[in-house]
């Protein structure tokens, strides 16, 4: 006779996988553009910026969750290879709009048919139903994660 997982025990499956799912895909991500120079961070932020447009620097480091040190030290790094470039925002001395430079373009486009081709990859085994269903469920997921981090007091 075939047991069946609990409820509770297919739920930490679930969430387990999920983490791991997600960490390997960093990995495996930030080692195939590592071999083009770039880290997962630096590449995040590009995709973002191709994605949305110029953004305010504080709106990249809440965006990428990274602290803004962390991010300052990126779009250093970015902009020595000449692959962004920050612009004061008018009416606020402080902020910094950054967007990325006519030079980024090929590196960008790069990144985007890598990532295309490790979508088709990791995702062509997978039946589009399935995909569906999961994409359903993730997104789920995502906004009960918000809600309870919206329900947080600070700390």
């Amino acid at each position: 006779m075939a047991t069946h997982p609990t409820e509770s025990a297919l739920r930490a499956a679930f969430l387990t996988e999920l983490s791991v799912s997600g960490r390997k895909l960093r990995t495996l991500f930030d080692a195939i553009v590592r071999k083009r120079g770039l880290t997962l961070a630096r590449a995040r932020l590009l995709l973002h910026l191709r994605q949305h447009g110029a953004t305010r620097q504080g709106e990249l480091a809440a965006v990428l969750e990274l602290e803004h040190p962390t991010v300052v030290r990126l779009l250093d790094g970015l902009e020595k290879q000449g692959l962004i470039a920050r612009h004061a925002v008018e009416g606020d001395r402080r902020a910094k709009l950054v967007a990325i430079t006519e030079a980024a373009a090929p590196t960008v486009a790069e990144l985007e048919q890598l990532i295309a081709e490790l979508r088709g990859t990791l995702l062509a085994p997978i039946p589009e139903a399935d995909l569906a269903t999961a994409s359903r469920v993730l997104a789920m997921l995502v906004r009960g994660i918000e809600a309870m981090g919206a329900a947080q007091p600070p700390r």
